[in-house]
């Protein structure tokens, strides 16, 4: 291995960042994980207020759970927890959304070149499905199912080289990301590109390191230059029934 290789990590299965650590065990991980995947996938906008009553209601759990799983997601910066106000879904500033964008540019650009040298197969195989499944949803139209393979692509990506701290870390990384697309993002265009994906992948099959790190950072770049930096989100949402929809998916 290089000087400047990312080292393998171990195999194990790494929970999303801040889920290990939930006390009130699996049903505080559920409301955990269903918030998360309304933010991702753009059902629970930027702003979006989060009372434990209600939270407590639609999940069939006690304050004290509710409290706990919302502790994480703060933790995590998915909420935000203003004294005397409540929780919301965080609303990041400008300067939040160019440091993620940064962030994930330093990070998936290293990540590229390592897995262009590593890459296998049966990765291959792997990464062409979650294309071929992020396809069918665009052309069925389901942009919140072509939202979790996008985000799906790029973590089965960083995976390769280990379930560890890198992969974890890009998982925040993409939630945060997805807050910032929620909130300044000009619709579908500011979706992460299957077309880019596409290249990216052929990059890779190629073990070409440099041109996976150069198709990343551009398509990146795509990401960012379709967000509108001047405006906010959009208007009320009930929380409630998007929770209860996520719920049912599940």
């Amino acid at each position: 291995m290089s000087e400047t290789a990312i080292p393998r990590e171990s195999k194990r299965k790494l929970l999303p960042a801040g889920r290990a650590s939930i006390a009130g065990g699996s049903r505080a991980a559920s409301l955990y994980q269903s918030v998360l995947e309304a933010v991702v996938e753009h059902r629970l906008p930027p702003g979006a207020k989060l009372t434990e009553e209600q939270l407590g209601a639609v999940f069939g759990v006690s304050r004290t759970i509710v409290r706990s799983a919302l502790q994480a997601l703060a933790h995590d910066h998915i909420v935000t927890i203003a004294r005397n106000r409540g929780a919301f879904v965080s609303a990041p500033t400008v300067a939040d959304a160019h440091d993620v964008f940064f962030g994930r540019k330093l990070v998936e650009a290293a990540i590229a070149r390592e897995v262009a040298r590593r890459i296998e197969p049966a990765d291959i195989v792997n990464l062409q499905a979650i294309l071929d499944e992020e396809q069918e949803a665009l052309r069925r139209g389901d942009r919140p199912a072509a939202i979790r393979r996008s985000g799906a692509f790029h973590v089965a990506v960083a995976a390769i080289c280990g379930e560890g701290v890198l992969t974890a870390f890009l998982r925040s990384l993409i939630s945060r990301s997805s807050l910032v697309i929620a909130l300044y993002g000009r619709g579908a265009a500011s979706a992460c590109g299957h077309d880019d994906h596409v290249q990216f992948l052929e990059a890779l099959k190629a073990h070409d390191g440099e041109r996976a790190a150069r198709r990343m950072s551009e398509h990146l770049d795509h990401i960012v230059g379709d967000l509108d930096l001047a405006r906010g989100g959009g208007g009320a949402v009930d929380v409630a029934a998007v929770l209860r929809e996520r719920l049912a998916l599940t």
